[in-house]
């Protein structure tokens, strides 16, 4: 029997166009979207809309970010964020756009979207010495708008399903209301007068809390949410406390302790009390402080002195700009500038949370979360 070959290489053509449709789908199986709340550690460019005074879209800022050119972007750091490695990672194409910004429409949003604000908090008198920022009550009413839109894009079921199942939301904040609120002299002295660390923390647990639970109401089911790292070891604290290089600010370290352990304890209450949802406790103080401690075992040269800044022993005191003194081994650097990590201390940072263990990261780490 005689085989017609132009038949053969049609159903050929056919069996590799159906597998090929078939590894796109199991592939789109595991994309969602990052939703990603917080400050200046995981702000991608919200503030550049703001009128304030925490801005990083001047040079030398984004100097190491590929897809930018080197240009800046409103990453207070020299490459990505936390946020944009670990989306990176989960195999989402593109950053989240920022809210703010003028393209945050239409299919741009489906990949995510970041709410993150420099200077922000949890509590909504944080940050106010820099005029503008968003603190985390506006960045869940944010979310708010972006939900309403999905619905619009997808249709209502779909739009639910691809938010409950599909999408974390990462949340990082609560060191500048240490920094820039309980701890800044100027602003915070009537407040630390009135109110005990305790009854502080207390306030920023209980609101916390409320954000975190309007944005279940919203759908969200998949959350990681980080600690406050080891603020009194930044260049910007050891600096302006003129602290030795292996010394930190005790205080400062202190009140994030404290804050940790009853974050640890809200996100085992938000486990047993809110069904479907998975809170996922990053371990943040601790992976820092072990970069600082062992920075040399990592490949670093220092981890006390900001590659872009001026001021002081440690280049802490003025925040990164074009006419700061600038390293030119950015990659030995833990901190990029005198409050936040280098690109390479956030790549290690982000692979911990992405594949570490429970000591870092638990009860399960941001790829078992993916695939939950």
């Amino acid at each position: 029997m005689e085989i017609n070959s132009s038949a053969c290489t049609l159903a050929l053509i056919l069996f590799f166009v159906i597998l090929s449709y078939l590894a796109i789908a199991a592939d789109d199986d595991k994309l969602g979207a990052s939703f990603i709340f917080g400050d200046s550690l995981v702000d991608a460019g919200n503030n550049n809309y703001l009128q304030t005074l925490s801005k990083a879209n001047i040079p030398p800022n984004g100097i190491d970010f590929k897809p930018s050119g080197g240009n800046p972007t409103g990453r207070y750091t020299n490459g990505r964020t936390i946020g944009d490695i670990v989306g990176e990672e989960l195999g989402i194409p593109n950053h989240a756009v920022p809210f703010l910004a003028p393209n945050s429409t239409g299919e741009a949003i489906i990949y995510g979207v970041n709410y993150a604000s420099g200077g922000g908090g949890i509590m909504n008198a944080t940050g106010r010495i820099f005029v503008n920022r968003i603190g985390m009550d506006i960045q869940v009413d944010y979310f708010n708008i972006t939900r309403k839109q999905f619905d619009q894009l997808m249709g209502p079921s779909k739009a639910r399903d691809y938010i409950m199942k599909k999408s974390i939301f990462s949340i990082t904040i609560g060191a500048n209301d240490f920094l820039n609120n309980y701890l800044l002299p100027v602003l915070s002295i009537g407040e630390r007068i009135s109110e005990s660390p305790d009854g502080f923390i207390n306030d920023m647990i209980t609101h916390l809390r409320d954000q975190v639970t309007r944005l279940y109401k919203l759908d969200a089911r998949k959350f990681v949410i980080g600690n406050v790292g080891p603020i009194g070891c930044i260049p910007y604290q050891k600096t302006i406390n003129q602290l030795s290089e292996n010394e930190c600010v005790g205080l400062a370290n202190k009140l994030a302790g404290q804050y940790n352990g009853r974050l640890k304890d809200l996100l085992t209450e938000l486990n047993d009390n809110l069904p479907g949802a998975t809170f996922v406790y990053a371990n943040v103080y601790d992976l820092v402080l072990e970069l600082i401690t062992n920075y040399d075992k990592y490949g670093f040269s220092t981890a006390t002195r900001a590659c872009c800044g001026n001021g002081g022993q440690f280049a802490g005191i003025i925040p990164c700009g074009p006419t700061s003194s600038l390293c030119q081994d950015r990659d030995k650097h833990v901190f990029w500038d005198p409050y936040h990590p280098s690109d390479a201390a956030n790549l290690l940072i982000a692979k911990q949370l992405l594949d570490g263990d429970t000591k870092y990261i638990s009860p399960v780490n941001l790829r078992q979360l993916r695939d939950l």
